[in-house]
This record gives C-alpha cells, sequence and structure tokens, in this order.
C-alpha cells in the first residue's frame, strides 16, 4: 500500500494543489540502460542468468535494479530459491518498461533510415557451422562489392532475438517463434552419417543402423531437444557411454573430429567439399533440416540491412547451390549438379574443378563395394 502511494501524485492522495509540494522529494529519473537491465532481469528468471546473457557481474545488475528501486521508491523484485519474481508494483514498472523499450526501438530504426547509403554496421547472427564454412569465406565478395559496410558476423549457438536487436538478421536451424518477425525459408540443408576414409580403413563400414552400434559415434549438440530426440529415435535405449566418443557444440569441431576419425557422424551433404576425405555412409539415414533467415519488420527500410539481406538470399539460392535444394541429392551426386562459377575464396573448392585421380579412384571404389539402396 505504501508503495501504491508513492506512485501516486499528490492530488490523487487528496493533498490539494500548492500544499505539501514539498513533502515528497523528487525522485531521479531512472536512465534506460538501468531500466534495461531490470527487463532483462525479469525476463531471465535470475540475476546469474541475466549476467550470462548481457556478459556482466550479478553484483553489478544488483546494484543496477537498487538504483532503480531507489529512483521508483517501491520494491520491485523479490529474491527466491529459483529465481526472482516481481511483486505489483515491479509488474506496473516492467509493464511502462516494455513500453519504453518499444520507444528505443522506434527511435534507433528512425536513426538508421535516415542514412540511405549502403554503409555502416550490420550485425548478422548465424549458426557457426553456416558461419564458419560457407557465409565467412563469401564475406570477401561481398565486401569488395561493398567496402564501405562492416559486417559483424556473429556466429552463435543460440538464436539471436531480433525484435530486441539483438541482430539486424538471424540465420537458425529452427523456425523463428516471435509472430512480429519477417521470416522466411531460404533453404535446407540434408545430413546423413558420414566418416573419415581412416576410420573405415580401420573399423570398417557400417552398413545399417544395427551395425552402426557396433561403432564409435560423434555427437553435436548445443543444448537444444532436436539432436537428443534424435539419438533417442535412433538409438532408443542405447547408452552413449562406451558408444558417443566424443560430443562438441559447435560445428567445426564436429566436422574435424570426424574428419580426423573421432568417429562416425551426421554431416550436411556438402561435407566433401570441404577438404577432408570423408565418405558419405548409405545406410537409410537423411535428416532434412530448413534454413531460416528472420529480420525486424522495418530492416528493409535501412539500405545496409536491405543489401545483406539480398546478399544472404542469393548465398543460400537452391537453384544455384543444389547442396540446399529441398529434395536430398546425394553427396556423390552433387558435383554434377553444381553448374554454376567456381567458388572463389570459398572452402568448396572441391566442386570448383576436377577431384584428382585418387579421389576419383577411392569414390570409385566405393561405389562398387556399397551400391546405394
Amino acid at each position: 500500500m505504501i508503495g501504491d502511494l508513492r506512485l501516486q501524485s499528490l492530488e490523487e492522495q487528496g493533498v490539494p494543489h500548492g500544499e505539501h509540494t514539498v513533502a515528497v522529494k523528487p525522485r531521479r529519473v531512472p536512465d534506460w540502460e538501468t531500466v534495461r537491465i531490470f527487463l532483462e532481469v525479469l525476463r531471465s528468471g535470475s540475476f546469474r542468468a541475466a549476467s550470462e546473457r548481457l556478459g556482466q557481474s550479478i553484483n553489478a545488475l544488483r546494484r543496477k535494479v537498487d538504483e532503480l528501486e531507489h529512483a521508483m521508491g517501491v520494491i520491485l523484485l523479490t529474491r527466491h530459491v529459483d529465481g526472482v519474481r516481481a511483486t505489483a508494483e515491479g509488474e506496473k514498472i516492467f509493464s511502462a518498461a516494455l513500453r519504453m523499450e518499444a520507444a528505443s526501438f522506434d527511435l534507433l530504426q528512425a536513426r538508421n533510415s535516415v542514412k540511405k547509403d549502403v554503409e555502416g554496421e550490420v550485425r548478422l547472427a548465424v549458426t557457426e557451422g553456416f558461419g564458419t564454412f560457407w557465409l565467412a569465406p563469401r564475406l570477401v565478395e561481398f565486401q569488395r562489392a561493398n567496402p564501405k559496410l562492416m559486417v559483424h558476423l556473429n556466429c552463435m549457438t543460440k538464436s539471436a532475438d531480433v525484435l530486441r536487436l539483438e541482430a539486424d538478421v538471424s540465420i537458425q536451424l529452427e523456425r523463428p517463434a516471435a509472430p512480429d518477425l519477417r521470416m522466411a525459408k531460404i533453404g535446407r540443408v540434408h545430413a546423413m552419417f558420414f566418416a573419415s576414409k581412416s576410420y573405415l580403413d580401420t573399423y570398417g563400414h557400417p552398413k545399417s543402423i544395427e551395425d552402426l552400434k557396433n561403432h564409435r559415434l560423434v555427437i553435436q549438440s548445443d543444448g537444444r531437444k532436436r539432436a537428443q530426440e534424435l539419438y533417442d529415435q535412433l538409438f532408443p535405449g542405447l547408452s552413449p557411454i562406451g558408444f558417443v566418443s566424443l560430443r562438441t557444440n559447435v560445428a567445426s569441431a564436429h566436422y574435424w573430429s570426424i574428419a580426423k576419425g573421432a568417429g562416425i557422424g551426421m554431416l550436411a551433404t556438402y561435407a566433401q567439399a570441404l577438404g577432408a576425405q570423408l565418405v558419405p555412409l548409405d545406410i537409410g539415414i537423411v535428416h532434412p533440416i530448413d534454413i531460416w533467415m528472420s529480420y525486424h519488420p522495418d530492416a528493409k527500410r535501412i539500405a545496409r540491412v536491405k543489401r545483406t539481406i539480398d546478399w544472404i538470399v542469393q548465398s543460400f539460392d537452391p537453384q544455384r547451390f543444389p547442396w540446399f535444394r529441398d529434395e536430398f541429392i546425394h553427396p556423390n551426386d552433387l558435383a554434377k549438379e553444381y553448374h554454376g562459377d567456381p567458388l572463389v575464396n570459398s572452402l568448396f573448392a572441391g566442386y570448383a574443378g576436377q577431384p584428382s585421380f585418387e579421389e576419383e579412384s577411392y569414390a570409385s571404389q566405393l561405389r562398387a563395394q556399397h551400391p546405394r539402396r
């Protein structure tokens, strides 16, 4: 009750205008950074989670919330074993803070839309695999065409919140859930099991899922349910201990662990073109994954963001790059399906010219020994 009275004006408290004008000490209006931290703590559910997300210490966040409570004259949060919860007063401030956040976004968008030239910074959030193996090599070409544009390529294991301007554009492997986003499916990858030539020479060639259980598995898992669900579907009831040799959260480590013989793992069908002698395993498992691009509804009004979006769409064009088509194309057939120019400055150099005699000879032997079903 006391907190509610502090938020009311003198007139609402029954004090006539002009009387007791100094009875309530004026408080400093909180700055946006302090309000933003309060929002993040409530959204995250705890100071620890907010600290990890914002990259600031827990004590620093607590000081900011204490400052906001002092400025408002009310208690906004209560601490619990499982995190924090908003008080009734905190809920009111939270609603007002959301409107303040929306206004700040509008202000930034208005500032950005004033600049029509293709220059400045664009923040692009992308999965680590696409960022490392596909977009980063192609950025050289994009930069030459847009010398005043700086791309902040943020390779993330979790999707960025585009509506809150954590990124201008996001590329992810799950359909965005926020209804207010602009989103588009820009392609699809097909994952299947691969092994290195050295691994197969040492441990043999599995011919079925059941046979695969006698080998060592390498898994990429970033904490999402999809990887665990796929494992449970393929290997129900099978403990990973003694079966999974390595679990990693990033695509580059996953790729190279398979390429160096640590075990058998699932990779996109274009994996052969990245440089290592990888062999696709035809054991009847192909896992399609859609590629999604999302951006803020006003993003295309900004010239530099629109230019980047157009480049992204071209970079994942399924007609130009067959490994991004909806239909599955076997890795051994991708080279024949690609008819574009040599992929300059790309790690996909394997598709730019003829394979070496050793590579072609080995691929032919494998196709003869293990024909596709």
